[in-house]
């Protein structure tokens, strides 16, 4: 059965695309990637269940050896110094870096590894045929080639993860699928000798294996530093967390014992404990504790059926890959993930009805769920215009929008739903002065909880002591100095007279 183009398209496209304005990038490619969610849902809403198990599947599965395939190409291309010519179409990198589209390398090998299990899926379900088992082959190469390319340490662990997958399953006893694996583990470690020597690098000098070797050049900068930061902050809040969205605040407003994470910190690189730092520890082992427990009732190391296999293969891909980052906050990700946890819960049980006729869901339900689909989408909407409309501060006069090239910051402060960038631009933008210091300070208090930047964190240690609130500066400045030591002492060195009263906590 030939996929469905618009599923296809639906499914293929969020991995694929290349455009993320600031200010924040993360924004349009969410908001399209939700947008191709809302009109998935309106198509798979009006298909039996077993079309959405056959069809759907099929679909999916082209879809995501597609972009896996593309995103190679752009990731090989971006690593040998060509993306430049493929703008705006593909990323621009420097050289020995790939990410493709997906703007991180983790995110790009763990493409590659979904790509690489619904390749598996497709040889497991077609007919053999030396043709297509050649083309099969090119493509494990291709896949992993991009793996390689992008020299993540995660994409290395997925790799053999769905080796030892395949292994349990016994796939390594399939002829057709073991063929498949062996080429994508001799593409993967032929790509990794030979890219960093086309680039340049010398032998072993920019893959995943170096990056192995080496770890994180800085301490500050390493995951285990990260770790024990969120672990001292889960003992601070144990039963509650520090709430959704408050963990960057958290970091630095807490002076650690160990050594402080040098960067800000917006997630926990660990969903357990992301969910432990922001919610609380019992809501973090009951999210946690459920999915397991439901893991284990579904006892996935049993599964004979290579649909519900590639469903287990492509979440434990990106259960992995959450264990030391956060793709279940991108778009594809997180379709992927729906997905593929709707054709287990689909397919967990016989069909309970002894008619052989599939069912669809009633004529009043699909017009239900396509009323929704059709709100969600003028919600996506009006997001993405009051996104542009923000962004625009965020360019210098030449570039924005005629409405907006006089008098921007007033335009777009009424924003509702990106009001904190707004309000960033406006205390960044805004010079202090003894007339408007409360006001500013009062902002810049509010966006600590938003962005704890040096920007913001200056703006405020300054209108404290302008106000004469010598001791929060000197509590701000404690944390200034623990957060961001460089920019500290830059800033303290650039204005001594401001910064006489604090002399106290200084360097």
């Amino acid at each position: 059965m030939p996929p469905s183009i618009p599923i296809f398209l639906l499914i293929a496209l969020p991995w694929l695309n290349p455009f993320a304005p600031g200010p924040s990038p993360a924004v349009v490619p969410l908001l399209f990637s939700w947008a191709c969610a809302a009109g998935l849902l309106a198509l798979c809403c009006r298909l039996t269940s077993r079309d959405f198990c056959t069809r759907v599947v099929t679909a999916a599965a082209w879809a995501w050896l597609a972009a896996g395939l593309l995103s190679a190409a752009m990731g090989l291309a971006q690593y040998l110094g060509a993306g430049a010519r493929l703008l705006p179409w593909v990323n621009q990198t420097p050289l020995g870096e790939a990410f493709a589209n997906l703007r991180q390398r983790n995110q790009f090998a763990t493409l590659t590894n979904i790509a690489l299990a619904a390749l598996l899926w497709l040889v497991a379900t077609g007919r053999p045929d030396g043709r297509r088992a050649g083309l099969a082959w090119i493509a494990a190469v291709l896949l992993m080639a991009g793996n390689a390319a992008s020299s993540s340490r995660t994409g290395l662990l997925e790799l053999l993860l769905l080796g030892a997958l395949a292994w349990l399953w016994g796939g390594w006893r399939e002829q057709a699928a073991r063929r498949v694996l062996l080429a994508a583990l001799l593409g993967y470690a032929v790509a990794a000798l030979l890219l960093p020597w086309l680039a340049g690098f010398g032998w072993f000098g920019n893959d995943a294996f170096a990056r192995l070797r080496e770890g994180d050049q800085l301490l500050c900068a390493s995951r285990l530093t990260l770790w024990s930061n969120v672990l001292q902050l889960i003992a601070l809040h144990p039963w509650r967390g520090w709430g959704w969205g408050q963990l960057a605040y958290a970091q630095y407003i807490t002076l650690f014992d160990d050594p402080h994470f040098c960067a800000i910190l917006d997630n926990a690189h660990n969903l357990p404990l992301h969910l432990a730092v922001t919610l609380g520890v019992p809501a973090a082992l009951l999210l946690c504790g459920g999915f397991a427990w439901w893991v284990w009732r579904q006892r996935p190391w049993r599964e004979t059926d290579p649909m519900r296999r590639m469903a287990w293969s492509v979440l434990a891909v990106i259960a992995l890959h959450s264990l030391l980052e956060y793709p279940l906050w991108y778009g594809p990700f997180q379709i992927a993930a729906v997905l593929c946890l709707a054709w287990l819960w689909m397919t967990a049980q016989p069909p309970k009805s002894t008619s052989n006729r599939p069912k669809a869901l009633s004529s009043t339900t699909q017009t239900a769920i396509v009323s929704v689909v059709l709100l969600v989408l003028a919600a996506l909407a009006y997001a993405a215009w009051d996104y542009h409309r923000v962004s625009q501060i965020y360019l210098v006069p030449e570039q924005r929008d005629a409405a907006y090239r006089s008098d921007t910051l007033a335009k777009v402060s009424d924003s509702w739903l990106f009001r904190s960038p707004a309000r960033f631009a406006e205390l960044t933008l805004t010079d202090l002065t003894p007339a408007n210091a409360e006001r500013l300070r009062a902002l810049a208090e509010q966006l600590l909880h938003y962005s704890p930047e040096p920007r913001v964190i200056e703006k405020l240690i300054a209108a404290d002591v302008l106000l004469g609130r010598d001791d929060d500066a000197r509590f701000q400045l404690a944390r200034y100095q623990a957060a961001f030591p460089k920019d500290c002492a830059r800033w303290t060195a650039d204005h001594p007279g401001l910064l006489q009263p604090l002399r106290a906590v200084m360097p």
